[in-house]
């Protein structure tokens, strides 16, 4: 039986960070056997004069061509420089629209998109980020623009609050196939006897790293993370509470907190259909 191939879209602004982003879905791609789409949506707003019906007409078919060209020099040089095959498709409207539409009728089981800066806020006042996290119950990748997973490199990877649920994704195995061993394992903890202390498991290839919990745990494991040159963190986005208010809050707090490439998992057992 032919082994599934894993769909990866990525979401992207064709900003400054664009290339690193779509080179961290390359990465993954080539770890889990995956295709890649790049989509892109531009606003309306930002094209046309709307006084001048004729006018605007020939603006979004100049832009048409001119974001067709942008997107093809872009990929093009990704794909012949990691030897795959990147597809991509833009359209013009509301972004989050566009961007629901997408992920209802494709049903990625991996969306990309390049990691924000703390609080930085976009589109009409509010981050793309939080609008897929809010939206999409899939495994998300937020692509940090330092320290990125290159292609055709061995994955540095750690575990935020580890268990074995941390890692019950659907490509889990083929991503592990890929990462170096030992994991890090990442854990808060009330004990202040556990602050930074370090063991090392028997049953499984990890080690572990417990911070006091406080205001600071998130920006110490951030620090730590930088400093071990670990590439990669696990988050389980199920792990903070059931109620969607709470986890995305405090997925939010770890997003905005942490300085590398995080990959938001979900259960295997869930479903888009």
């Amino acid at each position: 039986m032919t082994k599934k191939k894993y769909k990866i879209a990525v979401f992207s602004d064709l900003k400054k960070s664009a290339s690193s982003t779509l080179k961290s879905a390359v990465s993954l791609a080539q770890m889990i056997d995956g295709e890649i789409e790049l989509f892109y949506v531009k606003k309306p707003s930002e094209i046309v004069d709307r006084d001048n019906q004729l006018s605007a007409m020939r603006t979004i078919n100049a832009q048409y061509s001119e974001t067709e060209r942008r997107i093809f020099k872009m990929v093009d040089s990704i794909a012949k420089e990691h030897h795959v095959n990147i597809n991509y498709r833009f359209s013009f409207g509301n972004v989050k629209n566009e961007l629901g539409k997408y992920m209802k009728v494709e049903q990625p089981d991996i969306v990309v998109l390049g990691k924000r800066k703390p609080k930085l806020l976009t589109i009409m006042g509010d981050c793309i980020t939080d609008f897929v996290l809010k939206n999409y119950k899939g495994v998300v990748l937020l692509a940090a623009n330092s320290n990125t997973i290159e292609p055709n490199t061995t994955l540095s990877m750690g575990v935020l609050l580890g268990d074995e649920e941390s890692l019950n994704f659907t490509f889990a195995e083929d991503l592990m196939l890929h990462t170096q061993q030992p994991l890090t394992s990442f854990r808060i903890t009330t004990k202040l006897n556990h602050l930074l202390e370090t063991k090392a498991k028997e049953a499984v290839t990890t080690i572990d790293y417990v911070f006091d919990q406080g205001d600071q745990a998130l920006q110490n494991i951030s620090n730590y993370l930088v400093k071990s040159n670990i590439n990669l963190l696990c988050v389980r986005r199920e792990s903070a509470s059931q109620s969607t208010s709470n986890l995305n809050s405090e997925v939010n707090k770890v997003v905005d907190k942490m300085n590398v490439s995080l990959l938001l998992t979900t259960n295997s057992n869930y479903s888009l259909n």
